[in-house]
């Protein structure tokens, strides 16, 4: 018996050395993975608690947004949609092409496309099932601004300052816009969003891969890098293996379609057209300075952005004074009772603004008629009483979104011949979420009031123009431009014979391409280039039997860049510009007569036919 119970003590021995060896090893996998995968400190995996609250949210807001667009869901496709995004989207779909042929290939990555692709693959192929879906991107890059929110503000009022940037995120004109347009941007704002998300959740894992698709929707989004290596440097303790490998990954998905895309076009991006116009004619000293400046305009005050930065610099200039009063009082705070005990108000200029507004007893208060009398000395508690912490913004979050926005700014002020806001769109929830942060050191009521009236600006702002040329996208413009130009096609669509139409692009194509929504049939059309003098210089009588001619950009009348002969000669010298021709000057040439006239929005589609 005593042999078999010893060997039974063995046994137990072995078993609970074997069981304390699988534990320990179990453990270090678990560290391992979770330091891998670089979660929150908080735990190994995220809350599922937060998972049903936020996917209510996201169809709260896609619902919201989708009755606010309902007008605009059936429009046909509209510019840079119907000449290279529709169309390479297209060519994946029905022929598995990643790059386009029955457009120009530009270079820009692909994801887009694919996830038009799948759409339309789920949902049949529509204008409705196009705009729903890119509407369902916004309400995700929405919410994902709250996320943003709850990584980089602290203080009071937390939770109101989150829900308003997100509001001003989804009510500015330039996002509420492009919504439901099929523009890669809206994507990169997205993933551009979560990727600052997990940056400053230390998520390296989930960094590099919302910073590969934020890549794989267009190239330009590699910026993140740079903003996220120098983070990652600025915090002396990140010097792991994997979160660096984590941080340089996404490069990789770029440096892959570089190598297919010149293995199929023979260029690493876009085309000789297209390098030309986006890098070569760019590279002016002075025009990189002009962009630059555009770009700030278009980023802080476009779109009646102007309005919250002019509220935000008021509720820095309010925070700063009242941090200046709290180290006065600090200051007197600090000095031994016996000095302090005589101190009256009018000595230590406590008439600042919490005595000015009631805050301090009435027997504390200062009568207008007590002119220089004694006053009663100040009791040690007001020194002493805590006053709520004023909305901040973290330091992480700080040096992230600081670096991020400028790299952006100088960037797109290096690159690019077309200098289009919605370039700017993946750093607008940074903007929005930044200076609402600021209106909130204003009191309550004053910052409430302030973010009411700019969120009724922004509004606003979705139907009224500009005073100088911008482009259309920015706000509901381009519905006005979508709709004459339906109009237009319909009635040529209806008219007798089978006339040749000379006009220029986006007319051209959608005259010519059914699948983008403004004719059933292919029309006759020969295609010039503008509407400027000098296209008009080559074009005889005889080359067409139809003149379409609309307005290809906004030209107010009381345009102020018109008012001064310098702003007109930097438009003419450093980005093309040139006005459309005077069409009395084609009527006469030509000896036109009006056939059709449409107007909406200020502006128009005039078809003319020689006598």
């Amino acid at each position: 018996m005593s042999g078999r119970a010893s060997r039974l003590m063995r046994n137990l021995t072995v078993s609970k050395s074997a069981e304390s060896a699988a534990r320990i090893v179990l453990e270090d996998v678990s560290r391992r993975i979770g330091d891998l995968l670089s979660w929150s400190k908080r735990g190994l995996l995220p809350r599922l608690k937060s998972v049903p609250p936020t996917i209510m949210g996201t169809l709260g807001v896609f619902l919201a947004l989708c009755l606010l667009h309902a007008p605009l869901l059936l429009l046909p496709y509209f510019w840079d949609e119907a000449g290279y995004y529709i169309p390479a989207a297209l060519d994946l779909s029905r022929h598995g092409l990643l790059v386009p042929q029955s457009t120009l290939p530009t270079g820009h990555t692909p994801l887009l496309s694919v996830f038009l692709a799948v759409v339309w693959r789920l949902f049949g192929f529509s204008p409705f099932t196009t705009r729903a879906a890119l509407i369902l991107v916004a309400a995700l890059t929405v919410v994902a601004s709250c996320a943003l929110g709850s990584c980089g503000v602290r203080g009071q009022a937390r939770r109101e300052i989150i829900l308003w940037s997100a509001l001003f995120l989804a009510l500015s004109p330039l996002f509420f816009a492009q919504s439901s347009l099929a523009h890669p941007e809206i994507l990169v704002a997205l993933f551009t969003t979560l990727g600052v998300v997990a940056l400053l959740r230390e998520r390296m894992v989930a960094f590099a891969l919302l910073a590969s698709l934020a890549v794989l929707s267009k190239e330009t989004a590699v910026i993140l890098l740079p903003a996220a290596w120098l983070f990652a440097w600025r915090r002396k303790r990140e010097r792991r293996l994997t979160a660096w490998t984590a941080l340089a990954f996404p490069v990789l998905p770029l440096l892959a379609w570089a190598l297919y895309y010149h293995r199929v076009t023979g260029f690493w991006t876009g085309n000789a057209e297209y390098l030309e116009y986006n890098l070569y004619s760019t590279l002016n000293p002075v025009r990189i300075f002009l962009v630059l400046l555009r770009r700030i305009w278009e980023f802080l005050a476009a779109g009646c952005n102007w309005v919250l930065l002019l509220a935000a610099g008021l509720g820095l200039w309010t925070s700063r004074k009242e941090e200046e009063r709290k180290r006065r009082c600090e200051r007197v705070a600090a000095l031994p009772p016996d000095v302090r005990k005589g101190l009256a108000f009018p000595y230590v200029e406590l008439n600042t603004k919490a005595f000015r507004l009631g805050r301090l007893p009435e027997s504390r208060r200062l009568s207008a008629h007590q002119g220089a009398q004694p006053q009663q000395p100040v009791s040690n508690d007001f020194f002493a009483a805590p006053e709520p912490e004023i909305p901040r913004l973290t330091g992480d979050f700080t040096f992230v979104v600081v670096g991020l926005c400028t790299l952006y700014l100088l960037t797109l002020s290096l690159v690019g011949g077309a200098i289009l806001p919605r370039y700017l769109l993946p750093v607008f929830p940074i903007l929005y979420l930044v200076v609402v942060t600021f209106i909130w050191r204003l009191p309550r009521a004053m910052a409430r009031s302030a973010c009411t009236f700019a969120a009724a600006c922004l509004v606003g702002s979705w139907f009224v123009n500009p005073p100088y040329p911008f482009p259309f996208e920015d706000n509901l413009a381009y519905a006005d431009f979508i709709r004459l130009h339906q109009q237009a096609a319909h009635f040529l669509e209806k008219g007798p014979d089978d006339p040749l139409i000379l006009t220029a692009w986006p007319a051209s194509g959608e005259l010519t391409t059914p699948t983008l929504g403004y004719v059933t049939e292919p029309l006759r059309v020969t295609s010039i280039s503008g509407f400027t003098s000098q296209d008009f210089a080559n074009t005889s009588p005889e080359s067409f039997d139809l003149l379409y001619l609309y307005s290809r950009r906004w030209e107010p009348k009381n345009n102020w860049l018109a008012r001064s002969a310098l702003l007109r000669e930097i438009q003419r010298r450093y980005f093309g510009y040139a006005p459309q021709i005077a069409e009395r000057t084609l009527v006469d040439r030509y000896h036109l007569r009006l056939l059709a006239n449409f107007e909406r929005g200020g502006q128009w589609v005039r078809i003319y036919t020689p006598h």
